[in-house]
């Protein structure tokens, strides 16, 4: 069983286990260890969100690092695609991005990339996690005339919004659009702005003064409302909702209609599939996409791959098949072309550019897909527990799947960043189904809930 790691890094309260100071030292101590090889100087970079604990991480973080001989990068405030992208064209063996992603300002974490971009393999994660808790790294400090130093560059967020504006199409531009862009008070406040600005858009922006707590804090993707009343308000042509570390995106249209992951790739996939660009005529996704997104996918000749929740199972699943689009219904969406890791601002420009090639509004391309009606329930939980052992859950699970009779279907997994089990039904009644999922989530609720 993992100790430290989730499906995304490791996430929780800051100064609770496992996000104390202490512990972030051992897990910067760790990570350098495992990535050392060799004589040579080695560098890990360093990035962080707006959140408040974020600098005291970064202190214990870098402390650990450079007490094995490690120099570290600091970056500052940016998102977290852009440590991807920095580790990788700055040579260094890691890049370490220090973000609770969408969750609320109290928590944060740590995610890790490898030197090429990419999150971490499970065997990688597993020996860090060896490192921590074997005390391997007591007993490999190197002698104190050589430990790492601490640098920081000043440009990062230049080559990083040079990187965004060279992933839109040459000689297009976004003049005559207007565009209502939600930060989330999060670490691409400045930088989603000032590219929409350079390549010619019309720009309204919201949520550009993170104090360390307004983060995520009702707005943002995990608010879409927002942007929705203000794509309305403003008469804009799109909405842009991005999350806190800036790695995923959800749109309004126009009209000031919520549109999603899943809408967002079958726009994408049907546009690439059209351009000769989607390898394999795949797109990959998770299991908790609609069964609309495979309809509309099977109509248009495009296969769907799923895999379980997770970003990173995408990035796998596309890198061992050869597949160069994929995402998550949430708003992770990966342009292989492009990053190795989900970028809500580098998916926000490719959905401009179709919009601008296409000649289209967002509600036009947004019609090649229908969504089943959808309804997921969060319970707060005290532990997880194998849902089959608890009679009551096992029981309406059952009788609600053969209720459904496949035309619908039952989705109940906890979560891998927060104590939350998701309860998600799909069926042809809205009324249905939302009775279904509240009577399961109310049992588990029941048995392993918080109340």
């Amino acid at each position: 069983m993992r100790k430290l790691f989730g499906t995304d890094g490791i996430r929780g309260v800051a100064n609770t286990y496992p996000i104390t100071a202490d512990m972030v030292t051992q897990i910067g101590k760790a990570t350098a260890y495992v990535f050392k090889n060799g004589q040579k100087r080695h560098r890990i970079l360093v990035g962080r969100d707006t959140r408040l604990s974020g600098r005291m991480i970064e202190d214990a973080l870098i402390a650990g690092i450079c007490s094995m001989g490690v120099d570290v990068i600091t970056v500052g405030q940016l998102p977290t695609p852009a440590i991807a992208f920095l580790a990788a064209g700055m040579g260094a063996d890691v890049g370490i991005m220090i973000s609770a992603s969408h969750n609320p300002f109290q928590d944060n974490g740590i995610k890790i990339f490898s030197g090429d971009g990419l999150k971490l393999s499970d065997s990688t994660e597993e020996k860090i996690e060896s490192a921590i808790f074997s005390k391997e790294t007591d007993f490999t400090l190197p002698p104190g005339d050589v430990p790492g130093k601490a640098l920081t560059i000043d440009d990062a967020e230049k080559r990083y919004l040079a990187y965004l504006t060279d992933s839109f199409p040459e000689k297009l531009t976004l003049a005559g659009l207007k565009v209502v862009i939600d930060c989330a008070n999060g670490a691409a406040y400045r930088i989603a702005p000032l590219v929409l600005e350079r390549l010619g858009a019309e720009v309204i922006s919201l949520k550009i003064t993170p104090d360390g707590k307004n983060i995520n804090l009702n707005c943002g993707a995990m608010h879409p409302e927002v942007i929705s009343a203000a794509v309305k308000k403003h008469n804009a042509n799109i909405g842009i909702a991005l999350d806190g570390d800036a790695d995923r995106v959800i749109f309004s249209d126009e009209n000031g209609n919520v549109v999603d992951g899943d809408h967002i790739m079958a726009i994408c996939a049907l546009y690439m599939k059209e351009e000769g660009r989607l390898k394999q005529n795949t797109l990959v996704t998770t299991v908790m996409s609609n069964i609309g997104l495979d309809i509309a996918m099977s109509k248009t000749g495009i296969n769907v791959v799923k895999v379980q929740v997770g970003d990173r199972y995408l990035l796998e699943e596309m890198l061992k098949n050869d597949y160069n689009f994929g995402g998550e219904q949430s708003g992770h969406l990966i342009f292989l072309d492009h990053s190795t890791t989900g970028d809500g601002t580098l998916s926000a420009l490719q959905v401009l550019a179709i919009m601008k090639k296409r000649e289209k509004k967002l509600s036009e391309l947004a019609g090649v897909m229908k969504k089943l009606p959808q309804i997921l329930v969060n319970v707060t939980i005290k532990e997880k527990k194998d849902l089959n052992t608890i009679p009551t859950v096992k029981k309406a699970l059952d009788a609600a799947e053969k209720k459904l009779d496949g035309k619908g279907r039952i989705m109940v997994r906890f979560s891998g960043t927060q104590p939350l089990c998701r309860v998600m039904v799909e069926g042809p009644s809205k009324e249905e189904i939302s009775k279904t999922a509240k009577h399961i989530a109310g049992l588990i609720e029941e048995d392993i809930g918080v109340r």
